[in-house]
């Protein structure tokens, strides 16, 4: 896609945008789950950190604080475990979930729900050699490697200049005593961790939006590309406006035919227009011959003016008509008697007598 990238001035089309999707092609950083993660875990370490301190130094001195544990056999060892698992689960699993949830919406705001098993295939393509250097020696393969190194510099800076600030509080430590020693290092290293989670996270924000650009500039197409899709799914534009032309005119030659045989058109008066023929001695009741809207009903008012047809308006009528009849079909009992009352109407504009129904009809 990157060759004939220069000529690809089109936007991508909804197919092409589902099509690169269902192969998992989509904007995504790869950094943003994990620097969400880190700092939610970091932020749930520092709430509970005291509280793990604590268990800590009480459970290690119940434990190993006597001489219990010069006798300790397995009943023993699995008794500890037990009680280290009892009593960190109630904290720990509370953070583990927030952390389990923080990597799903990242994930789901990054490319929310989402099933490609094709990427999970191998890709054989991967291990040659030559694409690998031109992947690496490209723009997407420089601008990884500088997000890298920025990473990598951003952590060394703010690790540095957290822990110089410290100094002076970590050199008094040493008349504390460990369980306090233990609580402030702890803190000062998640703090620490959880400034640099924060850079972190805005840097792989900054990554997210370049590769949604650089996504979006993947998936632009050229015209000869959009005209090709169109063409896959709808078929030739030119055969469809070729087609739509002969079916245009079809049904204007069968209104050409239709309406000279009507006896009124019934019309809303300019958006609809129904003309209806009634001849007793063929038909059981008076029938639709045509029908229209927009430009349809346009031309079947000027065909019935050029043939002397008369053309009322009736609104309710004609609204009636033409949703309940279809062409060719006669006239439903329930507005029978209102056409036959606007038939009525048109034999006597004419100087002629209403037909009447004949028994075999």
């Amino acid at each position: 896609m990157a060759d004939d990238g220069g000529n690809k001035t089109q936007e991508p089309t909804p197919h092409r945008r589902q099509q690169a999707r269902e192969q998992g092609q989509v904007a995504k950083s790869q950094d943003l789950a994990s620097a969400a993660i880190l700092m939610a875990g970091t932020a749930g370490m520092l709430y509970l950190g005291q509280r793990f301190v604590a268990f800590l130094y009480r459970f290690s001195t119940s434990q190993w604080g006597g001489d219990a544990w010069l006798e300790a056999d397995q009943r023993f060892a699995v008794a500890t475990w037990n009680g280290l698992l009892g009593g960190l689960a109630p904290s720990i699993l509370p953070l583990l979930l927030v952390v389990v949830l923080v990597a799903i919406m990242v994930e789901m705001f990054q490319v929310g729900l989402l099933w490609t098993p094709e990427r999970l295939a191998p890709d054989f393509s991967r291990l040659d050699p030559i694409q690998g250097f031109q992947r690496i020696f490209s723009m997407a393969g420089a601008v990884k490697l500088f997000f890298g190194i920025v990473k990598i510099a951003l952590v060394a800076v703010v690790a540095y200049s957290s822990l110089y600030k410290e100094r002076d509080t970590i050199l008094s430590l040493a008349g504390l005593a460990l369980p306090q020693v233990a609580w402030y290092l702890a803190e000062i290293l998640l703090w620490t961790t959880l400034k640099i989670g924060g850079f972190l996270l805005l840097l792989s924000a900054l990554d997210y939006g370049y590769q949604w650009w650089r996504h979006e500039q993947d998936l632009r197409m050229s015209v000869d590309e959009v005209r090709e899709e169109m063409k896959n799914l709808q078929g030739d534009p030119q055969l469809i406006a070729r087609r739509r032309s002969v079916q245009r005119q079809l049904v204007l030659n069968r209104l050409g035919q239709a309406v000279p045989k009507a006896d009124v058109v019934i019309t809303n008066p300019t958006e609809l227009a129904i003309a209806v023929q009634y001849d007793p001695e063929e038909m059981a009741a008076p029938i639709v011959v045509a029908k229209g809207a927009g430009l349809l009903a346009q031309r079947i008012r000027k065909l019935a003016l050029e043939n002397g047809i008369p053309v009322l308006e009736r609104k309710p009528l004609a609204q009636a008509l033409y949703k309940q009849v279809e062409v060719n079909q006669p006239i439903p009992q329930g507005l029978y008697a209102a056409v036959a009352e606007l038939l009525a109407y048109v034999y006597q504009l004419k100087g002629k007598k209403m037909p009447a129904r004949t028994d075999a009809a």
